[in-house]
């Protein structure tokens, strides 16, 4: 008792040492990404109506995650080449320039270019920041740090569409994407001005060898992604089959070329094995990081062209999900290892129900039903991830632990991107393809959500395959 009592941090003299507040200031980096990558739903419906190109909605989220992805891998390996404090300014202009290219753009060509660009500074800024604890900070209030990171995600989750929403009802969809031009530079300055010490003016090596950068298994990735998406313009049989399964071929060659870089790897070596609990870990958050990524992308501009709903009740609704999230992941935080794998199953059972409700709900233009599914699939998430997280890092072997706890977010990221890009094809098949409409739409909804239930039963059976115990941790 006595030993908690002595590690635990005041974080009133934590704040007046200026450790925490340096640290908020590196967050504005983070809660630049994350607010960014949540908004973008809710100015969807207008910006589609000023630029058109409903077609290519789905690549919205699609190439900002392919650039966050391969910049957040190669973010802390430039830090041995480049001062952590100019890699975190370039990354922070870098994402003020994507912005802005959002913000002008003339066309919705154009306004992909910008989002690829702001995912590279924003999986910088994300990746410098976890950097950063290591570097700048003592080890005795590391875990008080990520707290901070966690607590800037929950705000990021629920002002991001909330943001987009009252842009778009009051200014402009532009707005939106303008502030956070302006917030890039910001942040750029605000590292100038709180990063003065040695550790983040000098670049950091050590002269060990630096493991190899993965630059074909990231190039590999990101052309699968593109060949995904690409399957859903102008959709035709032949072609879009060619394109998909083109795609599909690649991202399994993607895990391919990534077990054979061991000093460079972004996944462990077998991570979607069905043999293994951390393959099934490993198949669940990507089987549902696809599978929910639809009313993300394509849920407020249905209910906008259906049924006449404001964006800032999408923004409500979308909000109301991330906080179902954070506060059901709190409420379980606690649970003993022995009740983790049935809150896994309950979380995943939670997940497929939403998405299932989706398919019925927007459609109808059931409000209060549509809110539920969100509350739901949100709470879901919230109480199965940190358990899934805490099996997969224990399943793997020593050597893999800091490996696997990596992937998780990586995969999840892969996950989104993927399901952006397929929603595309869905969404094209069933009735956009034709352009935005009340009429294609009400061809679309349903369609959208019914053609990913078979990855939310994938996902509850891959849940079912966990341990019941994963206190044991996996041999070296």
């Amino acid at each position: 008792m006595a030993e908690n009592t002595a590690e635990r941090i005041d974080w009133r003299q934590l704040w007046a040492s200026g450790d925490l507040a340096r640290f908020c200031f590196i967050c504005l980096g983070i809660l630049l990404h994350a607010t960014n990558e949540t908004m973008v739903a809710t100015v969807m419906p207008a910006m589609v109506g000023d630029l058109s190109g409903v077609e290519l909605v789905g690549w919205s989220l699609a190439v900002y995650e392919i650039g966050a992805i391969v910049a957040g891998a190669a973010a802390g390996r430039m830090t041995s080449y480049v001062a952590l404090r100019t890699n975190m300014m370039g990354a922070a202009l870098v994402y003020s320039a994507g912005a802005l290219l959002c913000a002008t753009a003339p066309s919705m060509p154009a306004f992909l270019a910008g989002r690829l660009v702001e995912g590279f500074g924003g999986g910088a800024l994300v990746s410098l920041a976890f950097v950063s604890v290591e570097r700048l900070f003592p080890q005795r209030i590391w875990p008080q740090l990520f707290g901070v990171i966690s607590a800037v995600w929950g705000v990021a989750a629920f002002s991001g569409p909330l943001i987009g929403a009252l842009m778009s009802e009051f200014l402009s969809w532009r707005w939106a994407f303008g502030v956070f031009a302006a917030g890039g530079v910001a942040a750029a300055l605000a590292c100038l001005a709180v990063l003065r010490g040695p550790a983040a003016t000098r670049q950091r090596n050590d002269g060990a060898p630096l493991p190899p950068f993965p630059f074909a298994t990231l190039a590999c990735l990101a052309v699968s992604v593109v060949l995904i998406a690409s399957a859903g313009v102008d959709v035709t049989p032949l072609r879009s089959s060619l394109l998909l399964a083109a795609g599909l071929f690649g991202i399994a060659l993607f895990f391919g070329l990534d077990r054979r870089l061991p000093a460079g790897r972004l996944f462990p070596a077998k991570p979607l094995s069905l043999a293994t609990p951390l393959g099934n870990g490993m198949i669940m958050v990507a089987a549902f990081s696809v599978a929910t990524v639809t009313f993300t992308v394509y849920g407020p501009l249905l209910l906008t062209s259906l049924h006449g709903t404001s964006v800032l009740t999408t923004g409500y609704i979308i909000a109301a999900e991330s906080i179902a999230w954070s506060v059901l992941s709190i409420l379980v935080a606690n649970t003993p290892p022995e009740r983790e794998r049935g809150i896994v199953l309950a979380g995943a059972l939670m997940i497929a129900g939403g998405v299932a409700g989706f398919a019925y709900a927007v459609p109808a233009g059931n409000i209060p039903l549509i809110l539920g599914c969100a509350i739901l699939q949100g709470g879901g998430f919230g109480i199965a991830w940190p358990f899934v997280t805490r099996i997969i890092v224990t399943a793997a072997p020593a050597a893999e632990r800091t490996v696997a706890s990596s992937a998780v977010p990586t995969m999840q990221r892969i996950g989104y991107a993927v399901g952006a890009a397929s929603c595309g094809i869905v969404a094209n098949a069933s009735g956009f393809a034709g352009g935005l409409s009340s009429q294609t739409a009400a061809g679309v909804a349903a369609w959208l959500f019914l053609a990913f239930l078979p990855l939310g039963v994938l996902g509850c059976l891959a849940a079912w395959r966990l341990p019941a115990n994963s206190a044991s941790p996996a041999p070296a």
